[in-house]
């Protein structure tokens, strides 16, 4: 059996944070610090230790392995320590701890533009960048074309990278870096630089490099469709340490969760004495934080309170997108079900077990009417609102697309409460 391509033993890195000076600090304080100068300096050159008041662990006790061929995502929130794992194995700061064994040429692209001269032409810097890479010159000349026509610069290709803009740099930073064949590929946030378009063919061609080529890909990002979309395993980091690793789909799950639990979101008002009124709404979506994965059950809950029984009431819903445009639309009404024919306080419960929606953010809009007469008796708009993320494949094999592939019927319950 062939070892992994990356081996990452118990790996650690800390920073000295040093202390200022206070400006109003006494003469006998001043001389105390001259006394702990040298004791001072070699802690520094000798690094902070897990004991030292003013080390701070950006990373701690980090052990993975990463096969060849596999892409694999590494997640957290801000501060987790993913860019300073990627420096660690970029090589590009060394570790305080543990090592890193990385079994093949490596390429990353960490910030826009790095390795690139300012001064020099997009064609110099395709052949600088892929020395830097440790390719031939031969190796660079054979790619060359492929690397122009993904970054889309020829326009611009004996034009100083100085005036580029973000995009342009950034599509030729990682064009070079994907074409030029190293065995292991680095690849922070940057993507984000660019339009969607590019993100769309960045991600196709990470793909490609990953399956068809059989290269190792790292990838990270906080846009957690293009994780599921391209990678099958993920790592997530908090504080520095592994919080979970496994199924991408079950450590996306426990990200969102990360953030604290927070209570569903709900809609009240008070009751009429004089006309129908909603006066409730409360959606459960699958995960905290009113996120709803796409593929899993959401719920909706409608309480409505009458001072006088409605014959034909008909209660439903949209989910709107950021536009107020409605994407899915559930009703229930008589003489379906038997509501509001008595007053009193009735409750509905329409469990969807399959919602499917692009991803994106979206609120409820919410009716109660006389299904027989037209009469309104109230909308709710904007209400509840909920982001939509997505993982996994649909019945055909392929990832979800499209503003709304495929619902399955909710399904009702209706009842009397009061």
């Amino acid at each position: 059996m062939s070892k992994p391509i990356i081996t990452i033993e118990q790996l650690g890195k800390a920073y000295y944070i040093g202390r200022q000076l206070d400006r109003h600090q006494t003469f006998r304080d001043t001389l105390a610090h001259w006394a702990r100068a040298p004791l001072r300096q070699w802690r520094e050159q000798a690094g902070p230790t897990l004991e030292s008041e003013d080390a701070f662990w950006a990373l701690r006790d980090v052990s993975f392995e990463v096969n060849r061929g596999e892409v694999i995502g590494l997640i957290g929130r801000n501060g987790a320590g993913k860019s300073t794992l990627l420096k660690l194995l970029s090589r590009i700061t060394e570790p305080t701890e543990g090592r890193a064994v990385l079994r093949g040429r490596v390429a990353s692209l960490l910030e826009v533009g790095t390795g690139f001269h300012p001064e020099l032409t997009g064609r110099e810097n395709i052949y600088l960048n892929g020395s830097i890479l440790g390719m031939k010159r031969a190796e660079i000349q054979r790619k060359f074309d492929q690397i122009v026509a993904f970054s889309e610069i020829e326009q611009f290709l004996d034009t100083p990278v100085k005036r580029y803009s973000s995009g342009m740099y950034v599509r030729l930073a990682f064009a070079v870096a994907a074409h030029l064949e190293p065995e292991i590929l680095i690849v922070d946030e940057v993507l984000a630089v660019g339009d969607a378009q590019f993100q769309k063919r960045c991600l196709g061609k990470m793909k490609e490099v990953a399956s068809g080529e059989g290269r190792t890909v790292l990838f990270v990002s906080h846009n957690m469709q293009a994780v599921s979309t391209l990678t099958q395993r993920s790592i997530l980091l908090k504080k520095g340490r592994i919080a979970a690793a496994g199924p991408t789909a079950d450590v996306i799950s426990k990200y969102l969760q990360d953030g604290g639990s927070t209570p569903d979101m709900i809609y009240s008002a008070a009751p009429s004495k004089d006309t129908p009124r909603i006066t409730r709404v409360e959606l459960r979506t699958s995960e905290p934080n009113n996120v709803q994965m796409n593929g899993k059950p959401m719920e909706v809950i409608i309480e409505i309170q009458t001072p006088v029984k409605i014959d034909t009431a008909r209660v439903s819903f949209h989910a709107c997108n950021v536009l107020g445009e409605p994407m899915i639309h559930f009703w229930a009404h008589d003489p379906e079900f038997p509501m509001c024919r008595e007053p009193g306080t009735w409750r509905l419960v329409c469990t969807m077990p399959r919602l499917r929606l692009y991803m994106g953010n979206y609120t409820l809009r919410v009716h109660l009417k006389e299904f027989a007469g037209g009469r309104e008796f109230e909308v709710l708009e904007g209400i509840c609102p909920f982001e939509v993320v997505m993982y996994g494949l649909d019945r055909e094999g392929g990832w979800f697309r499209g503003t709304c592939t495929y619902i399955e019927e909710g399904a009702w319950t209706v009842g009397r409460v009061g």
